[in-house]
């Protein structure tokens, strides 16, 4: 290909909308192009952390606020041990896992967290009664966020 054509396709391509292009030639030619726009990914990076900084400090206050046990309070809490959606049903017509007021026995099944099309049952690592149910169900959970507070 000559060396005006392919400028004048750089030309166009920076004209246009379009991010990337590859093109293969039937003489065994191959042209591959990308452009990024740097102000706006320098913007939306900037977003996105503040996004993403804004997202963990509230998660790392639930999880404070959750962990903080006083003299008298006796509760524990049942962390997420991975990033996913949590689901508290098997199946979108079955029973929950777990209720309030359900007593738990350590290794009973509490909830299911989908992660990667992958279900994982998540089993209590503590005995009690479930006074709360923290995350919500069908919503994503982060690696230690709190799922249950059992008594």
């Amino acid at each position: 290909m000559e060396y005006e054509k392919i400028k004048q396709l750089m030309e166009d391509m920076g004209n246009s909308k379009l991010t990337s292009l590859d093109i293969d030639f039937p003489d065994g030619t191959k042209i591959s192009m990308k452009k990024e726009n740097t102000k706006v990914v320098e913007k939306k990076t900037a977003d996105t952390y503040v996004a993403e900084e804004v997202a963990e400090e509230k998660i790392e206050d639930v999880i404070t606020n959750n962990n903080t046990s006083n003299e008298n309070d006796n509760t524990k809490v049942i962390k997420s041990p991975m990033v996913g959606t949590f689901y508290l049903r098997p199946s979108p017509t079955a029973d929950p896992y777990v209720e309030i007021g359900k007593v738990l026995s350590v290794g009973d099944t509490v909830c299911i967290i989908e992660a990667m099309k992958l279900m994982n049952e998540i089993e209590s690592d503590v005995a009690g009664k479930v006074v709360e149910i923290i995350a919500k169900d069908g919503e994503p959970v982060e690696y230690g966020a709190p799922l249950f507070r059992v008594e």
